[in-house]
């Protein structure tokens, strides 16, 4: 194998000329030209470089016709220039690593100008890449042509704090069981994550002491939940709405408490829970014994139903309690409905068989495994006539505590958002109202 170098070709019009064998290397010198009836054709055309793509870390000499991919991840690189450069000449570099703006790219100029002054030049914008042609000894190195990476975007993903985090595959979970901060540093883009997945729980609804009756169960804490395109395949409940899109900013989160119950004795009712929010996600605290909220409170006293749902909101937040039933005279006994739910209503009193049970809560699998919550409490059996036994309402899957029957009731459980079961009330005794189950935050998003 041999090289062939060529100065000067003259065939004759219509000849085909062949220079050395297959596998030679044919060499044209720089700035050589092909007339082609006339039509002058460029070897080494101006303005463009053939990549290097071996990455520089150190300090190099360029060659004319290149470009240099450079990372000064480790510290400051020298490019000097080519000495002596012919017009035309091109040299072109690029930032490898995004570190130019911390370790900059010094172009030595070698002996000619730089953009007509006789000074080294420094790059120091973070991704740049710069083509860079030598026109004459006047102008010496113009710049033709730069950019930025960021101009032509990948995939970038969101990047937050707060709350305990824990992983999914792609997916980061950050759970809020108390008030805190979800800190986003980065927003991210629509080719990779800019959307959030979320649950959020409002506080149980407590209920009230029994009294000349028993107590309604507590309504659950308002139920929000929506699911963001980029996170991984997981069931959320039928009441996810779309997620939330994320900007650079922290968000605060509340953490709603559940509802005090109330003692006995007390001339005090027991109280709602406590909303809990993200972002513009409000989830209301559930109704207490009697009492509309995120999820309503079971009748007691004979009392009606009570909504849930309050405010409203699209999709709803939750589901009205279940109404108590009249007095059983001569003994005085009233038997409370059940508090409201997120996935279902609270049930009515019966008299028999007794206190209504709560509202099933909803089930989510936002924190990588299927979790039940925001269940209503179960309402409580009142003052029982001889011979007779009634029973009390169970609280509703997801954290509503169960009624009562000659006993207190019992609490909603933590984090939950479940509504506290109602207090029972037999043989002129009367028994305390318990404390709803607090609120939950839970936000997911796929992180790379």
């Amino acid at each position: 194998m041999s090289e062939v170098k060529v100065n000067k070709i003259s065939p004759r019009s219509g000849t085909d000329v062949t220079l050395g064998d297959s596998g030679d290397t044919f060499t044209i010198p720089s700035g050589a030209t092909i007339n082609n009836q006339g039509t002058a054709v460029n070897f080494g055309a101006t303005g463009s470089a053939s990549w290097v793509t071996t990455v520089k870390t150190g300090d190099f000499t360029a060659v004319a016709g290149e470009g240099y991919f450079v990372n000064t991840t480790s510290g400051e690189i020298d490019v000097t220039l080519p000495a002596s450069p012919s017009a035309g000449a091109v040299v072109a570099i690029k930032d490898y690593a995004n570190t130019f703006d911390t370790n900059n790219c010094i172009l030595l100029r070698n002996g000619s100008n730089i953009g007509g002054l006789a000074v080294d030049s420094t790059i120091n914008t973070e991704g740049l890449a710069v083509t860079l042609v030598f026109v004459d000894a006047t102008k010496g190195w113009l710049v033709t042509d730069s950019g930025l990476q960021s101009e032509v975007p990948g995939p970038t993903f969101i990047v937050a704090t707060g709350g305990t985090v824990t992983t999914s595959g792609n997916d980061k979970i950050h759970t809020f069981t108390g008030p805190g901060s979800f800190a986003v540093s980065c927003a991210g883009n629509s080719a990779g994550s800019n959307q959030v997945s979320y649950l959020v729980i409002g506080g149980g609804g407590a209920t009230n002491r029994g009294g000349t009756g028993s107590s309604g169960g507590g309504g659950a804490g308002g139920y929000r939940e929506g699911k963001a395109p980029f996170c991984a395949p997981f069931t959320a409940s039928p009441l996810a709405a779309p997620g939330l899109t994320v900007t650079a900013q922290t968000y605060p989160i509340v953490i709603g408490g559940g509802g005090t119950g109330q003692p006995t004795p007390s001339p005090t009712n027991g109280t709602p829970g406590v909303a809990s929010s993200f972002d513009t996600i409000t989830s209301a605290g559930g109704g207490s014994s009697n009492c509309a909220g995120g999820s309503g409170g079971g009748g007691n006293s004979g009392q009606p139903s009570k909504a849930g749902n309050t405010p409203p909101v699209s999709p709803p937040q939750g589901n009205a309690g279940g109404s108590s039933t009249a007095s059983n005279s001569p003994s005085g006994s009233y038997f409370s409905g059940g508090g409201g739910g997120a996935g279902a209503a609270g049930t009515a009193a019966a008299n028999p068989p007794g206190g209504g049970p709560g509202g099933a809560g909803a089930t989510s699998e936002i924190n990588a495994s299927p979790v039940q919550r925001a269940g209503g409490g179960g309402g409580a059996a009142g003052n029982e006539p001889s011979g007779s036994l009634f029973n009390a309402g169970t609280g509703g899957a997801g954290g509503g505590g169960n009624g009562g029957r000659k006993a207190n009731g019992s609490v909603g459980s933590v984090n939950t958002g479940g509504g506290a079961g109602g207090a029972g009330y037999g043989c002129f005794v009367s028994y305390a109202g318990a404390n709803g189950g607090s609120g939950i935050v839970i936000i997911r998003y796929k992180f790379q």
